[in-house]
Protein backbone atom coordinates (compact mmCIF):
# COMPACT_ATOMS: atom_id res chain seq x y z
CA UNK A 1 0.00 0.00 0.00
CA UNK A 2 1.49 3.41 -1.01
CA UNK A 3 1.81 5.62 1.98
CA UNK A 4 1.26 9.12 0.37
CA UNK A 5 2.96 12.01 2.69
CA UNK A 6 1.69 15.77 3.73
CA UNK A 7 4.06 18.20 1.34
CA UNK A 8 3.41 15.36 -1.44
CA UNK A 9 2.20 15.96 -5.03
CA UNK A 10 -1.51 14.95 -5.13
CA UNK A 11 -2.01 11.98 -7.73
CA UNK A 12 -3.94 13.29 -10.69
CA UNK A 13 -6.64 11.28 -11.51
CA UNK A 14 -9.83 11.11 -14.16
CA UNK A 15 -13.41 9.68 -13.13
CA UNK A 16 -17.09 9.86 -13.50
CA UNK A 17 -19.52 11.54 -11.01
CA UNK A 18 -22.89 10.97 -9.78
CA UNK A 19 -24.24 12.38 -12.87
CA UNK A 20 -21.73 10.23 -15.70
CA UNK A 21 -19.94 13.64 -16.05
CA UNK A 22 -16.23 13.07 -16.24
CA UNK A 23 -13.98 15.14 -13.19
CA UNK A 24 -10.65 15.13 -12.82
CA UNK A 25 -8.33 16.44 -10.60
CA UNK A 26 -6.72 19.05 -12.70
CA UNK A 27 -10.31 20.46 -13.12
CA UNK A 28 -9.74 21.76 -9.66
CA UNK A 29 -6.35 23.52 -10.09
CA UNK A 30 -6.01 27.13 -8.22
CA UNK A 31 -8.52 25.75 -5.62
CA UNK A 32 -8.43 23.64 -2.18
CA UNK A 33 -10.05 20.80 -2.49
CA UNK A 34 -11.20 18.16 -0.29
CA UNK A 35 -10.59 14.85 -1.21
CA UNK A 36 -12.57 12.31 1.38
CA UNK A 37 -12.61 8.41 0.56
CA UNK A 38 -15.53 6.60 1.86
CA UNK A 39 -16.21 2.81 2.16
CA UNK A 40 -19.87 2.53 0.73
CA UNK A 41 -22.81 4.89 0.39
CA UNK A 42 -25.78 4.52 2.19
CA UNK A 43 -23.64 2.77 4.93
CA UNK A 44 -24.02 4.38 8.05
CA UNK A 45 -20.46 6.06 9.23
CA UNK A 46 -20.37 7.00 5.55
CA UNK A 47 -23.68 9.01 5.90
CA UNK A 48 -22.68 10.60 9.05
CA UNK A 49 -19.55 12.20 7.62
CA UNK A 50 -21.17 12.89 3.90
CA UNK A 51 -24.11 14.77 6.44
CA UNK A 52 -21.67 16.73 8.42
CA UNK A 53 -19.66 17.77 5.23
CA UNK A 54 -23.49 18.33 3.47
CA UNK A 55 -24.29 20.41 7.07
CA UNK A 56 -20.86 22.52 6.70
CA UNK A 57 -20.92 22.49 2.86
CA UNK A 58 -21.43 26.72 2.34
CA UNK A 59 -18.29 27.28 5.47
CA UNK A 60 -16.43 25.25 3.69
CA UNK A 61 -17.20 26.82 0.65
CA UNK A 62 -16.32 29.68 2.17
CA UNK A 63 -13.05 28.72 3.14
CA UNK A 64 -12.07 28.53 -0.53
CA UNK A 65 -12.61 24.92 -0.44
CA UNK A 66 -14.53 22.39 -3.39
CA UNK A 67 -15.70 18.57 -1.74
CA UNK A 68 -14.94 15.51 -3.46
CA UNK A 69 -16.24 11.84 -2.60
CA UNK A 70 -14.02 8.97 -3.86
CA UNK A 71 -15.59 5.05 -3.28
CA UNK A 72 -15.66 1.91 -4.98
CA UNK A 73 -19.97 2.56 -6.22
CA UNK A 74 -20.84 3.18 -9.48
CA UNK A 75 -21.96 6.38 -10.13
CA UNK A 76 -25.96 5.05 -10.37
CA UNK A 77 -25.71 4.44 -6.96
CA UNK A 78 -23.66 7.78 -6.03
CA UNK A 79 -26.59 9.14 -7.71
CA UNK A 80 -29.30 7.42 -5.14
CA UNK A 81 -26.69 8.69 -2.25
CA UNK A 82 -26.99 12.52 -3.40
CA UNK A 83 -30.32 12.66 -4.37
CA UNK A 84 -31.40 10.80 -0.84
CA UNK A 85 -28.92 13.16 1.15
CA UNK A 86 -28.83 16.06 -0.90
CA UNK A 87 -25.43 15.77 -0.83
CA UNK A 88 -24.08 19.63 -2.85
CA UNK A 89 -20.91 18.26 -3.47
CA UNK A 90 -18.96 15.57 -6.17
CA UNK A 91 -19.28 11.91 -5.90
CA UNK A 92 -16.49 10.21 -7.83
CA UNK A 93 -17.02 6.45 -8.89
CA UNK A 94 -13.94 4.31 -8.70
CA UNK A 95 -14.93 0.47 -8.95
CA UNK A 96 -11.63 -0.36 -10.38
CA UNK A 97 -9.71 0.91 -7.35
CA UNK A 98 -7.52 3.13 -9.75
CA UNK A 99 -7.64 6.43 -7.83
CA UNK A 100 -8.33 4.47 -4.62
CA UNK A 101 -5.22 2.51 -5.09
CA UNK A 102 -2.70 5.87 -6.34
CA UNK A 103 -4.14 7.50 -2.84
CA UNK A 104 -3.13 4.25 -0.97
CA UNK A 105 -6.11 4.39 1.28
CA UNK A 106 -7.28 0.33 0.66
CA UNK A 107 -5.40 -2.49 2.35
CA UNK A 108 -5.98 -5.02 5.10
CA UNK A 109 -8.58 -3.83 7.98
CA UNK A 110 -9.20 -5.91 10.87
CA UNK A 111 -13.36 -5.50 12.55
CA UNK A 112 -13.59 -7.62 15.40
CA UNK A 113 -10.48 -10.05 14.78
CA UNK A 114 -11.38 -10.73 11.15
CA UNK A 115 -8.88 -9.41 8.69
CA UNK A 116 -10.14 -8.69 5.36
CA UNK A 117 -9.36 -6.08 2.87
CA UNK A 118 -10.98 -3.02 2.51
CA UNK A 119 -10.98 0.66 2.28
CA UNK A 120 -9.66 2.68 4.98
CA UNK A 121 -11.71 5.95 5.27
CA UNK A 122 -9.21 8.66 4.47
CA UNK A 123 -9.26 12.55 3.67
CA UNK A 124 -6.39 14.61 2.20
CA UNK A 125 -6.73 18.42 1.90
CA UNK A 126 -5.40 19.60 -1.56
CA UNK A 127 -3.90 23.51 -2.11
CA UNK A 128 -4.27 25.23 -5.14
CA UNK A 129 -0.65 23.96 -6.79
CA UNK A 130 -1.91 20.62 -6.42
CA UNK A 131 -0.05 19.40 -2.90
CA UNK A 132 -1.30 17.72 -0.04
CA UNK A 133 -1.17 20.05 3.14
CA UNK A 134 -3.01 17.43 5.25
CA UNK A 135 -4.33 13.92 5.54
CA UNK A 136 -6.78 12.73 8.04
CA UNK A 137 -6.31 8.84 7.98
CA UNK A 138 -9.01 8.19 10.75
CA UNK A 139 -11.58 11.33 10.27
CA UNK A 140 -14.35 11.86 12.50
CA UNK A 141 -17.46 11.18 10.84
CA UNK A 142 -19.42 13.46 13.04
CA UNK A 143 -16.88 16.66 13.20
CA UNK A 144 -15.23 16.00 10.05
CA UNK A 145 -15.85 19.58 8.43
CA UNK A 146 -14.80 20.87 11.85
CA UNK A 147 -11.67 18.93 11.54
CA UNK A 148 -10.72 20.38 7.89
CA UNK A 149 -11.57 23.95 9.00
CA UNK A 150 -8.88 23.67 12.08
CA UNK A 151 -6.36 22.33 9.94
CA UNK A 152 -6.49 25.18 7.76
CA UNK A 153 -6.83 27.66 10.76
CA UNK A 154 -9.97 28.54 10.40
CA UNK A 155 -11.79 27.12 13.60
Amino acid sequence: MTQLQEGEKAPTFTGKDQNGKKVSLKDFKGKKVVLYFYPEDDTPTCTIEACNLRDNYKVLQKAGLEVLGVSPDDSRKHKKFEQKYQLPFTLIEDPDKKIIDEYGVWGEKNLYGRKYMGLHRTTFLIDEQGVIVKIFRKPKSKIHSQEILQALGKK
